[in-house]
């Protein structure tokens, strides 16, 4: 009796409503991640509707308001890329990023496994660290243009003393999670120190060393704007103080959704890294 009505109703066939998902196909997408891509511009509308409200209302009492709407911003935004004006800031802004990421990885990673693997030393260390950690970046920035001077150097210290924590306590969370068994059996088979290290505990703990690399990655770009502020005459943050003394609205507001941008790129490019390590798809 379905088949008969569903042959006398072709907008009604069962096999009809797979054809609404043909272009998703076309596209590589499931249903799912459209149904996410839906809902994320949906939320990217409200953001955009509120932002647009609330300048409209600024507007009676701060006439640089109409500066800070989002059709003044995004046209901003065109012409600084369009020119080339926001390159080598932005290029600078990545490379000070990248260089502190390495330093925190060079730093964390070892102390994570040194701390992770002895106990001792994991509690002789933790109360400081845990000190250490909970000291805002930002208040050592005097102390670190006392001592290192104007220029890069402080920026990449204060951008290294921010990232090195989520590193080093992820790296040495993964230590302590390791299977003993694993350990045992590399002993029993005469297997030296660095084979040990290299062969089975950085594969074991790599996952957890990606995810303090992404926590550490938000941090470093919190962090980086104000430090590029730091009497540098590039970067980012340099730019943001070089529109605001032009008084030059719309392009602030450009830097700082350009700022925002760049850094869920770089987000989901830590995500992309986790996910193809643990041979997951990245949703």
């Amino acid at each position: 009796m379905r088949s008969t009505i569903a042959q006398r109703n072709p907008s009604r066939s069962p096999s009809l409503p797979g054809l609404s998902f043909q272009p998703l196909r076309w596209l590589g997408l499931t249903s799912r991640t459209a149904t996410r891509l839906a809902w994320s511009a949906a939320g990217l509308a409200v953001l955009l509707a509120l932002w647009s409200v609330g300048t409209h209302l600024l507007e009676a009492n701060v006439p640089l308001a109409a500066s800070l709407a989002p059709v003044a911003t995004f046209q901003s935004l065109h012409e600084l890329l369009i020119t080339g004006q926001l390159n080598s800031h932005t290029l600078m802004s990545l490379q000070r990023v990248l260089v502190g990421l390495l330093l925190a990885l060079l730093i964390g990673v070892p102390l994570g496994l040194a701390v992770g693997g002895s106990r001792i030393l994991e509690s002789a260390s933790s109360t400081a660290f845990q000190f250490l950690r909970m000291i805002s970046p930002l208040s050592w920035m005097p102390i670190a243009v006392m001592v290192f001077g104007i220029g890069d150097a402080p920026i990449y210290f204060l951008l290294t003393f921010a990232a090195v924590w989520p590193i080093m306590l992820n790296t040495a969370a993964g230590v302590r999670q390791l299977d003993p068994k694993w350990l045992m059996l590399a002993r029993s088979l005469s297997a030296t120190r660095r084979e040990v290290v290299l062969r089975i505990v950085m594969p074991g703990v790599l996952g957890n060393i990606l995810t303090g690399v992404r926590l550490a990655i938000g941090i470093i770009w919190i962090v980086l704007v104000p430090c590029e502020m730091l009497g540098v005459s590039s970067g980012l943050g340099y730019y943001i103080l070089d529109t605001r003394d032009r008084l030059a609205y719309s392009e602030l507001m450009a830097v700082i959704v350009l700022i925002g941008a760049l850094g869920f790129l770089l987000d989901g490019l830590a995500q992309r890294a986790y996910h193809h390590w643990a041979r997951t798809p990245a949703e």
